[in-house]
């Protein structure tokens, strides 16, 4: 997605931030970054759409946040990509299960802009599990995998299946 100067004037108009920094080129000139740059929240809201179908869940609920960090600045006519991995899974009940998703967004150089973490409530049945083998994974699609995992490990993948989250097996300390 490239993100264009309708966009920033747009966000602009929508959210009645116009900062000089974002919508005055005489101004930006001025400035460290030596042109106007996308509004940071503008960055978030492109990386929130376009995460929200890869992969295709069915999100219950978006609960938060967290640890949200703005490394460089988005500029007009930077195109941006999302790089989701799932950090933490546990099952809420037969239904649904809450996801820890690690998520960056980058631009064409692939350096990071944003980073941070979202919390979301997914139907189990749009999740499946499997075992990554190490490494820390992306979010891919469909596996012909059909084991699952105990959901202990801090990456695990998820694929398309109908099944519910297991709960972790606590191990009992004798």
């Amino acid at each position: 997605r490239t993100v264009t100067e309708t966009d920033v004037v747009n966000f602009a108009g929508m959210t009645g931030d116009y900062d000089p920094l974002h919508v005055d080129h005489e101004f930006a000139k001025q400035t460290p970054f030596g042109r106007p740059i996308a509004h940071g929240l503008l960055g978030l809201s492109l990386l929130a759409g376009l995460s929200s179908t890869a992969p295709a869940m069915q999100t219950k609920a978006f609960l938060g946040i967290g640890k949200w960090k703005f490394l460089r600045p988005l500029f007009i006519g930077d195109t941006v990509h999302v790089k989701t991995e799932v950090t933490d899974l546990n099952s809420k009940n037969r239904r649904q299960g809450r996801v820890t998703w690690c998520r960056q967004l980058l631009n064409q150089m692939d350096e990071v802009v944003q980073e941070g973490e979202f919390e979301t409530i997914v139907a189990c049945s749009s999740l499946r599990v499997r075992r990554d083998g190490g490494g820390t994974p992306d979010v891919r699609g469909p596996t012909t995998d059909r084991k699952s995992t105990r959901l202990n490990s801090s990456h695990v993948v998820i694929s398309y299946a109908g099944f519910c989250l297991k709960k972790k097996n606590k191990k009992k300390e004798s």
